[in-house]
Formats: C-alpha cells, sequence, structure tokens
C-alpha cells in the first residue's frame, strides 16, 4: 500500500524523537521514500545522521546549506510529498502551525503544502488537554489537517495519560488505511479536471431562518472521493453540510446559497474537462431579505420568492465540444419522462434520476437508487447501494462517454 509513496517526515523537539528512527525505517521496508525535516530543537534529542543513513535521504534543517549556499526549497518539499507526516508534533509546533509562524523549514513546508498533511501530537498529558492545545488542534483539523489520536499511555514525565505519540506501526497502519481511500488507478478520468457540485444551498430570510432542503451532501461528496481514487483533479463546490470529504486532494469551496454556488461553478467550468451537478440547490430564494429576526405577529407572514439562477443549464449554454455534463433529478411523479425534459432542456450528457418513491434512497440516507439516463436515449437502471459504491457506477458510465 504504501510502496512509490513519497512521505515527508516533519520531526519536532520531543523526546519521542526517537521513534522516527523505527518509523523511517519501517516506512522504507515498506516502499515508501522518505525525506525528514527536523526543528532545530529536534537535533537535541536524535541526530540528522541517523535519520539521514535510514532514510537514504538528505536530512533537511535550514532553508539553505551554510556551507555551500544551496536552496532547500520548502516549496518544492511540499510538491514533491503524496502525504506530509508531522510527528512526533509538539505542542509549540502545533500551535506555530496554527496561527501561520514560519519561523523554520518545517513551517514554512507546512504552509506552502499542496499535498495532504497529516499531525500526530507528542506531549504530557496537562499540555494535551489544555485548552489552547485543544483549541489549536480544532484550527488545524477545521484546516483539513488529519488528525491522528494521541492515546493514554506511560508518558516521559511519569504519569500516565494522553498524550503518547503512536507507535510506529501505529502510524503505518493510519498512512496505510488514508492511502486505501485514494488509491492510483489508470482511468479514463485520471488527469481530467472534475467540478462537482454537493449538499443543499439556504436562502436567507432573515439572520435566524431560511428556506433550504434535506440533502446531506453525501452522494456528492462519495463522487468527489471516488474521482479522485480514479486519478481525477476535484473542485467541490460544497453547501452547508456536516459532510466533509477526507482531507487533503480534493478542492473543496464552500458556499451558502444558490447565488455563491452559480458563481464558483461559472469561474470553475471553462477549465474543467466534466462538470458533475449533484447539489440539490434551491429554486426559489426570498425577494427580501430582514436584516433583523422577524417576530411572530398576528398576521400571517407572507414571504414572495423569485426564482434562482440555473446553474446546470447555464453551464450547459457555456459547454464546449469536449466538455461533459452530468446532471441529477430527484422526481416523484412522470419520473422518466421529467428528467428527460431535463436532460435536453439543459444540455447534459446524461442525467441521473432519484426517486422519493424508492424506499432508503435520496437525501439524507447513505444508500441511493439511481436510472441513469443519456441523451442518446440510453436507460440504465441500478439496485439499491451504498453511495459510495453507486458513486462509482456513475463515473464507471462517465468513463464509457469519454
Amino acid at each position: 500500500m504504501l510502496k512509490g509513496k513519497r512521505i515527508l517526515l516533519g520531526v519536532t523537539g520531543s523526546i519521542a524523537a526517537y521513534k522516527s528512527v523505527w518509523l523511517v525505517r519501517s516506512l522504507v521496508k515498506e516502499g515508501a521514500e522518505v525525506k525528514v525535516i527536523m526543528t532545530p530543537s529536534a537535533t537535541d534529542f536524535i541526530t540528522p545522521l541517523t535519520l539521514s543513513v535510514v532514510s537514504g535521504n538528505p536530512v533537511y534543517l535550514k532553508p539553505y546549506n551554510p556551507d555551500t549556499g544551496e536552496w532547500h526549497s520548502h516549496i518544492d518539499l511540499g510538491f514533491w510529498a503524496d502525504i506530509f507526516l508531522i510527528g512526533p508534533a509538539t505542542a509549540n509546533t502545533i500551535g506555530k502551525m496554527a496561527h501561520g509562524v514560519a519561523d523554520n523549514l518545517l513551517l514554512t513546508t507546512y504552509l506552502s503544502a499542496r499535498c495532504p498533511v497529516m499531525v500526530a501530537p507528542a506531549m504530557d498529558v496537562d499540555m494535551f488537554r489544555s485548552k489552547p492545545h485543544q483549541d489549536n488542534l480544532k484550527i488545524l483539523a477545521e484546516r483539513n489537517c488529519i488528525i491522528l489520536n494521541s492515546p493514554e499511555g506511560d508518558l516521559a514525565s511519569g504519569l500516565t495519560g494522553e498524550g503518547r505519540f503512536l507507535e510506529p506501526e501505529e502510524i503505518i497502519y493510519e498512512l496505510k488505511n488514508y492511502f486505501a481511500r485514494f488509491p492510483e488507478k489508470k482511468t479514463k478520468i485520471a488527469g481530467k479536471k472534475i467540478l462537482i457540485t454537493a449538499g443543499p444551498t439556504f436562502e436567507p430570510i432573515d439572520p435566524v431562518r431560511y428556506i433550504g432542503n434535506h440533502s446531506s451532501g453525501k452522494m456528492g461528496v462519495a463522487l468527489a472521493e471516488k474521482a479522485v481514487q480514479m486519478g481525477a483533479e476535484v473542485v467541490l463546490i460544497l453547501g452547508p453540510t456536516s459532510v466533509k470529504p477526507v482531507p487533503g486532494k480534493i478542492e473543496v469551496i464552500h458556499v451558502t446559497t444558490a447565488e455563491e454556488m452559480y458563481k464558483a461553478a461559472k469561474t470553475h467550468f471553462p477549465v474543467t474537462d466534466i462538470a458533475i451537478m449533484a447539489a440539490a440547490v434551491a429554486d426559489f430564494t426570498p425577494t427580501e431579505t430582514f436584516n433583523r429576526k422577524v417576530k411572530r405577529g398576528k398576521e400571517d407572514l407572507v414571504l414572495r420568492l423569485k426564482p434562482t439562477r440555473d446553474i446546470a443549464a447555464m453551464l450547459g449554454k457555456q459547454k464546449h465540444t469536449n466538455q461533459l455534463i452530468v446532471g441529477f433529478a430527484l422526481e416523484s411523479n412522470d419520473e422518466i419522462e421529467n428528467a428527460r425534459k431535463k436532460l435536453v432542456r439543459k444540455n447534459l450528457d446524461f442525467i441521473v434520476l432519484n426517486s422519493l418513491n424508492d424506499d432508503q434512497a435520496g437525501f439524507g440516507y447513505d444508500t441511493n437508487k439511481i436510472t441513469i439516463l443519456d441523451k442518446s436515449g440510453n436507460q440504465k437502471e441500478y439496485p439499491l447501494k451504498s453511495k459510495s459504491e453507486v458513486a462509482g457506477d456513475i463515473l464507471s458510465y462517465l468513463q464509457e462517454q469519454i
């Protein structure tokens, strides 16, 4: 699973730094290529020479080699890596990462890295449990860093509790688990730029209330994750939802309203090979938004609504010969007829039909049941499956159109 993977390891000034020797050695045995960056304080616990020998690569300490003047580009290191693993990560380094401090090579590499970043904390229990540190971990998690567990165990202070640096085999398990979700495959969509919309949109009435729907975003996120696994470059325009894609290789653009999603799609579509419109975009939005919460009164509250701009139709008009657009249709009656009309009207290449009459399918569920209809008149029905499997079916159908 790790064979051929390029892993950049960041080692910070923790007593647990000694474990990095076994970690690097184990990664190399797994077939990974490993490069190491050390913070200045890490050298108090382990020598760069040791890690250089076990990794088979030079160890990076400073932005340049003081003997030769050779520049060690933090940008190039971030581009090189498939993943940047920072561990052991001290509270000091985690705090600096959270607040944009860049006073050593490890931190400048982190701030410019485009690869996924995995953090394995290591510190004493009271430091680990402190509110500032927990706040910093939340900040990094919100920025899509993968935060590994710091389980209870015997600590260097003599105490027992949380904050223990994971054992090398535990970290390797986490790395394998991550890459298992993003295996590299040679597919027809490998290298293609895919734009995916997902989730609902919320149309504000006042600062408290909005018009929305029950979409969870699970289907669109599953499509984004599966497309990345197949080698595509994915931009995911995601409406307000608690569902989060696996961090790392998906560019996520968060939006709230239909208008925000429209503008984001219009901006990114010109450089897109394939667009998949999986979002449940509101068809209407209030003509007037109140700046203050509307209070309950004796009289009825009348809301006047206007149509939102049709994203799929806009893209269908702009589409050129080498682009493909996939639409979604959620219908409650005359499903096939309505889906075909939408397919033609919006100039789609094929459309994925969901029916509200199918049990355990559609909004909120982890499963879905679809029928695909294309512009050539073909129709293919699929049984109820998990949304991850459905995503695979949709992308397999897509590959037949390329």
